[in-house]
């Protein structure tokens, strides 16, 4: 069976990613530098999660048809700890018209 979220990436066109800076490749991290912003001193967002209709820009194909993370190895924390089915997962799936998840795809 797919990973539901291989057909979703409804999270990644929904939220505002923020992270430590100690993520980021300019200080030996693994998130690609290209798609960092510097927020502060100390913490990072993903390039194109700041916008009013956000969609980072590591996310590749279309939201609810097929959607993958194009750095998926080297994501950031948020990216790492975020939970198929949670009700964030509920309400990003919402903002794109996507159903929720029933319990048998996340398990």
């Amino acid at each position: 069976m797919t990973h539901p979220c291989l057909s979703c990436g409804a999270c990644c066109a929904s939220f505002r990613v923020d992270f430590s800076v100690h993520e980021s490749q300019e200080t030996g991290g693994s998130v690609p530098q290209g798609l960092v912003v510097e927020v502060t001193d100390q913490l990072r967002r993903m390039r194109g999660t700041d916008h009013a209709s956000p969609r980072c820009a590591a996310l590749t194909g279309t939201v609810g048809v097929r959607a993958a993370c194009g750095i998926y190895e080297w994501r950031p924390s948020p990216c790492r700890e975020f939970e198929a089915g949670s009700d964030a997962c509920r309400r990003a799936r919402q903002r794109h018209g996507l159903a929720a998840l029933p319990d048998s795809a996340i398990h």
